[in-house]
């Protein structure tokens, strides 16, 4: 494909003269074009929901979600995945972002490697990927070798492969079973794809390692109950947390946590059912993990 024809590559021609502009004039003119990425994201939501149930089914069996991409891509994918752990209280492994040229990329570019068809399944080889995993591919001109090489691999294993891009009909979405493709239009910088097409790219990573986490149960009502305290700012949320979810002060909280080893859901249980520490984490393993489903059954027993 031409690049010369692809959405990401087009002429905008609200902001041809963006360059004459006041400061305020420019920053105002690329502020409203940002608003169309939120709009683009609602078009491709049906798609992305069906991309967060594959994830999750493959996650709640044991697979790993794998984010592959190069550049901006790369880096959105490598953002998101670095998050989840401080956030929702998973294993670094669990949600694995591969980037052309390795970690070394994220820093700097580094010019050639994205135009391998070979590189992205040698990365994934090395990471032992099999069809108990997901393979979400990101790039938003959707013609990434790199990309496409690790997503044609994916699908040789019999693992679900979803691709993310900003083009109307790429050609990843010929290599993956789910394509979101959010159009947020012309770049404000003609072909400068870190902009629209890099904040539609992060909203949908958002929602897609969100929606799954809280599918996994890392979500108590919309508190990110699985965090893990581990420096100071995150044991007063982890106080925090506990102090919401089962309406107690701090000292009641603080007491909690402390018996339980700072494990926000076990401490929410406790102190919601009135069990101690080992009753609340068995009734926790007995729910998957999820406190909803933990006091429901146990006022149902």
């Amino acid at each position: 494909m031409e690049l010369k024809r692809l959405d990401t590559e087009q002429r905008n021609p609200l902001t041809e003269k963006i360059d004459t502009l006041s400061t305020l004039d420019m920053v105002s003119l690329i502020n409203a074009e940002d608003h169309r990425c939120a709009e683009a994201v609602k078009t491709v939501l049906p798609e992305i929901a069906r991309c967060v149930d594959v994830i999750y089914e493959k996650l709640h069996t044991g697979g790993r979600l794998f984010y592959c991409g190069a550049g901006t891509s790369g880096r959105l994918g490598v953002l998101d995945a670095a998050e989840c752990p401080p956030t929702y209280g998973v294993e670094p492994g669990l949600v694995v972002a591969l980037i052309a040229g390795g970690d070394a990329a994220f820093l700097k570019a580094i010019e050639g490697a994205e135009d391998s068809l070979t590189l992205g399944a040698e990365d994934l080889k090395k990471h032992d990927f099999s069809a108990k995993d997901a393979l979400v591919g990101i790039a938003a001109s959707g013609r990434t070798p790199y990309v496409i090489g690790a997503m044609d691999y994916a699908r040789s294993l019999g693992a679900p492969v979803m691709a993310l891009t900003c083009c109307r009909g790429s050609e990843m979405s010929r290599h993956a079973d789910i394509t979101m493709a959010p159009i947020p239009g012309p770049e404000v910088i003609t072909g400068s794809s870190r902009m629209k097409s890099g904040t539609c790219q992060k909203l949908v990573l958002n929602l897609l390692s969100t929606c799954v986490m809280i599918r996994l149960g890392k979500v108590y009502g919309n508190l990110m109950v699985d965090v893990k305290a581990t420096n100071e700012k995150l044991v007063h949320r982890a106080v925090s947390i506990v102090c919401t979810a089962a309406e107690a002060d701090e000292a009641e909280a603080r007491a909690a946590l402390e018996k339980c080893g700072w494990h926000c859901k076990t401490a929410i249980v406790m102190l919601l059912l009135g069990l101690d520490a080992d009753a609340a984490r068995a009734a926790l393993d007995a729910a998957d993990g999820r406190i909803a489903q933990a006091l429901r059954q146990n006022r149902e027993a």
